[in-house]
Order: structure tokens, then sequence, then C-alpha cells
């Protein structure tokens, strides 16, 4: 089994740290799982590998969704952190659904046993990306489907998020953050051209109710900040509650009861194997 995965994720989606995680982070919503099922062919019901299934926010949407809930035949989880696993085992409760550790490239799945490869939250901390898509296409069945997710703060649509994002991002110690881009590489090694079509790419915009509590939970919940001394996180906490609570642009869905809109960017990127 490979042991390659990225320092901060190990040290920061840790023991101890994987509660807050799945608390604080959003679902995705039903319009982008929809999406997903309808590039699959052939008929239900489908084997599911979700790879970096962290602790199963993705794989509990995609079970309570009206289309998934009924389609799944079986659905395979597979997480490097120990941590994160247990939240999923205590979470997901599904006869069809296991967990297990792996990597992205080494699942240690049987080879052409899937219709989907999904990664939700995840693939920016690939370390190879050619392996990694060797390792897909090895697993997934003929014209199967990878799908990658992501669920993204949308620092264009209030200077608030903006300033919140600025803030925080200043602690990224060089992680592969998704806005980076770094993980684009992936469609143009050697593995993908071979083995899969050109990818599609699509993105929905929504606003969540949020909260100073959610805002802050959010911001503690990445990796390079559940890793500072508690000095330099109590900083990051006082500097997200000051900002929250300063957003002149902020627009709310309850004032009264402090609740406002987060705005939200999902991305989807869709690659089919030939």
């Amino acid at each position: 089994m490979s042991s390659v995965i990225h320092d901060m994720a190990k040290q920061g989606f840790g023991s101890g740290t994987n509660e807050l995680y799945d608390r604080a982070r959003p679902s995705y919503q039903p319009e982008t799982l929809t999406h997903i099922r309808e590039t699959l062919r052939g008929s239900p019901p489908f084997n599911v590998v979700e790879v970096g299934a962290g602790t199963g926010i993705s794989t509990r949407a995609l079970l309570a969704h009206p289309q998934w809930a009924s389609d799944v035949n079986e659905l395979k989880a597979v997480e490097p952190s120990e941590g994160m696993r247990d939240v999923f085992s205590k979470s997901v409760k599904d006869s069809r659904v296991s967990v297990a550790h792996g990597t992205f490239d080494q699942t240690g799945i049987e080879t052409g046993w899937a219709d989907m490869v999904l990664i939700a939250q995840a693939f920016h901390w690939c370390p190879d990306y050619d392996k990694a898509v060797a390792e897909f296409a090895r697993v997934l069945k003929p014209n199967g489907v990878l799908a990658l997710i992501w669920n993204l703060e949308d620092r264009d649509k209030a200077r608030w998020v903006a300033q919140l994002r600025d803030r925080i991002e200043q602690y990224e110690q060089g992680t592969p953050q998704f806005r980076l881009g770094l993980w684009r590489a992936t469609f143009s090694t050697p593995s993908y051209i071979k083995l899969f079509h050109p990818q599609e790419e699509s993105t929905w915009s929504r606003a969540l109710p949020g909260t100073l509590d959610l805002a802050v939970d959010r911001a503690t919940s990445k990796s390079y900040i559940a890793v500072l001394p508690e000095g330099q996180k109590s900083s990051v906490v006082s500097d997200v509650t000051e900002i929250v609570k300063r957003g002149d642009d902020m627009l709310w869905m309850d004032k009264d009861q402090g609740i406002f809109e987060y705005p939200y960017n999902t991305y989807v990127v869709i690659a089919r194997k030939k």
C-alpha cells in the first residue's frame, strides 16, 4: 500500500480534527449529484469507489439523493486517515457501504469493478497524478466515469469572503490547495491522455446559510489552520470573527438570528475512461 500522503494532510486531518471537519464542511447540492448520475452509462445498480472519502460527507449526500439512493449497488470508500475513517464508520450506516485504508494510487479495489470513481474535496492532495489516473482506469469498467467535485467559498461574490480567505490563506504553507490549479496537470499526463477522454467541467453557484460560529469552524477545519500553535490559531479565530462581524456587504437571511448568505461554488470535473 502506498504511503505517499502529503504531510499537511496527515497532520491536519489526523485524529482529533475530524469531528470539526464533519460538522463544519458543507454537503453537496442535489443538482451536482444529478449531473454526475446522468454521466453514467448502462443500467443501475452501479458500483462506486470513493477515494479520499473523508468523514463521509459526500457519501451521505449520495445515499440521500433521490436517484442515487436506489442506484447504488455497492460503494467502497477508500481513505488514508484513520481518524477520518473512524468518523466515516460512525456517520455512514448503510449495508452497501464499506470503508478501508487506501490512497489515490493504491486503492485496493479489484480491476474493472467500478462504474464510477468519485473524489470529493480531496483530489488536489494527490501527489502523483499519472499514477493516480492509471489506478482509476484500472478499477473502472470500460466507459466508466471519474468524477471530481469540490465546494469552495466564492470570494468574488462578497468582499467579506475575499477578506476571510486572504487572512487564512496566509497559512497555507505551500500546500497544494484547489485554487492553485496544480491538479489540472492531471489532464496532460501520459496515463490520462492514453486512458481517458478529454474532461468536461461544470460550475454551480449557491448561497448557504451561514453563522459566525460556522465561519469560524470552517476556517479552523482547514488542515493548515488545524496544525497551528494555539496562539496563532486564536489569532485566526479573532480575525475571522472581526471580518464576519464587520462584513458591510453581507446579505442576511435572518439578521435577528445571525444567519447570513455564505456564497459557495461547486466545481465538477467528469472524465470518461476510453
